[in-house]
C-alpha cells in the first residue's frame, strides 16, 4: 500500500512538471515576437520584364529594411562604421518575412514587405562592429522653433517662420521622435519679443508647461544674411544638452537647402535620444531568479517581463523542482536598473546568497 501511495505521489509531481513545461512552451511561443525587430511597410518594385526575378526584388527589400532598422537603433556616427553587409549575412539575421498587396501596374511589379529580424543576431552583429545599439523607443517632443533676425533682434515664432511651417513636412519611417509644435498664441510671442536680447537665458518653462509633454526642444535660429546659427536646448528624459550649429552660405527659401538644415538638426536630436536609450552589450550581468513553482500567474508575469525588457539579452530555466524554479538571466545593465525595470512590471524581489527571489 505504501508503495502505491508513493507511486501516486511521484505521479502527481511528474504530471505537475509536464503541465508546467507545456505552459512554458506555450507561453514562450505566444510572446516570441518580443525577441525580434520588425520592419513593416517597405514598398518594393521592379519593371516586369523578361529578366524579372522576384527573389532579386525581395533581396533589395531586405537591404532597405535592414538599413531602416540600423537607422532606427544606431546613431549617425555609428552607422558609418558599418560597411557593406552581404545579402547572405543579412538573410542570416532574418527570422521571417511577409509579402502582401502584390500588384502589376503598367508592366511594373509592386508589393509590400514586412521583415522580422532576430534581435539577438542583430545585437551580436552590432557588438562585433563595436557599436552599442539603442532601444527603438518612440517619443513625443515639444519643439519651439524661434527665428531671430540679428540685424534688429526681431523674433518670429509663428508667422513668417519657415521652421514652424515646414518642420514636419518630411518624416522618415525610422525616426523615433515625433514633434509637436506649439499652438499659435499671441501672448507667447509678445512675451518672447520682450526678451529678444536675452532669449538664450530665458526660462521657457511657463510656455512648455502649457502642454502635457515632458520632453522639449527649444530651437533658436539666428538669421544674418545668408548665414544661420542655431542653438538647441534639448531636454529629453530630464537630461539637458546644449548644441550649437552653424550653416554658412545658405538660402532657407530654397527647398533643398532648407531641407538639409532640418535633416541635420533632426539627426542631432535623434542621436541624443538614442544615446539616452543606449544598450551597453559589453555589460553582461548574470542574475539568478527563483520563484515558487506553484505561482503559475507570477511565472507568466515574470517570463512576460523578461521577454519584453530590451536590456535582457537572454534568459533560460536553470533548474526546477516541486518547490521552486530558477531562471538564469543575462542583463545588459546594472542591478539597480534591472530592479527598476522589474518594478515597472509590478515584480518585487528579495536577495539572499546571490539569488533573487520574487516575493
Amino acid at each position: 500500500m505504501q508503495i502505491i501511495n508513493k507511486f501516486y505521489k511521484f505521479l502527481n509531481v511528474y504530471i505537475h512538471f509536464i503541465l508546467f513545461s507545456l505552459l512554458i512552451v506555450f507561453f514562450s511561443t505566444t510572446y516570441s515576437n518580443a525577441n525580434a525587430f520588425k520592419v513593416s511597410d517597405i514598398e518594393i518594385s521592379s519593371p516586369f520584364e523578361l529578366n524579372f526575378e522576384k527573389n532579386s526584388v525581395i533581396d533589395k527589400g531586405f537591404q532597405i529594411s535592414f538599413s531602416d532598422l540600423i537607422s532606427m537603433i544606431t546613431t549617425s556616427g555609428d552607422r558609418k562604421k558599418i560597411k557593406n553587409v552581404s545579402i547572405k549575412e543579412l538573410k542570416g539575421m532574418i527570422d521571417s518575412f511577409t509579402i502582401s498587396e502584390e500588384k502589376f501596374i503598367n508592366n511594373e511589379y509592386f508589393a509590400n514587405l514586412e521583415t522580422t529580424f532576430n534581435k539577438k543576431k542583430i545585437l551580436k552583429f552590432l557588438e562585433n562592429e563595436n557599436i552599442f545599439p539603442s532601444i527603438p523607443k518612440k517619443n513625443k517632443v515639444l519643439l519651439f522653433p524661434i527665428v531671430v533676425e540679428t540685424k534688429d533682434n526681431s523674433i518670429y515664432l509663428f508667422n513668417d517662420n519657415i521652421f514652424y511651417d515646414k518642420w514636419n513636412e518630411k518624416k522618415n519611417s525610422y525616426d523615433l521622435l515625433d514633434y509637436l509644435l506649439p499652438s499659435e498664441d499671441i501672448e507667447d510671442l509678445m512675451e518672447l519679443q520682450k526678451k529678444s536680447k536675452d532669449i538664450e537665458t530665458y526660462d521657457f518653462s511657463n510656455l512648455i508647461n502649457k502642454y502635457d509633454i515632458k520632453d522639449s526642444i527649444i530651437l533658436i535660429i539666428y538669421k544674418e544674411g545668408n548665414s544661420i546659427r542655431t542653438l538647441s536646448k534639448i531636454n529629453l528624459d530630464n537630461n539637458l544638452k546644449l548644441q550649437n550649429k552653424n550653416y554658412s552660405k545658405v538660402n532657407i527659401l530654397n527647398d533643398y537647402e532648407f531641407s538639409n538644415i532640418v535633416k541635420s538638426l533632426k539627426q542631432i536630436y535623434e542621436d541624443q535620444w538614442k544615446k539616452n536609450n543606449e544598450i551597453n552589450t559589453s555589460i553582461k550581468l548574470p542574475i539568478t531568479i527563483s520563484i515558487n513553482s506553484k505561482k503559475t500567474k507570477k511565472i507568466i508575469e515574470l517570463e512576460r517581463a523578461l521577454d519584453n525588457i530590451d536590456l535582457v539579452s537572454d534568459f533560460s530555466i536553470l533548474n526546477f523542482n516541486s518547490e521552486s524554479i530558477q531562471y538564469k538571466v543575462t542583463y545588459n545593465g546594472t542591478p539597480n536598473i534591472f530592479l527598476n525595470d522589474m518594478r515597472k512590471k509590478k515584480l518585487e524581489f528579495e536577495t539572499k546568497n546571490n539569488i533573487w527571489t520574487i516575493k
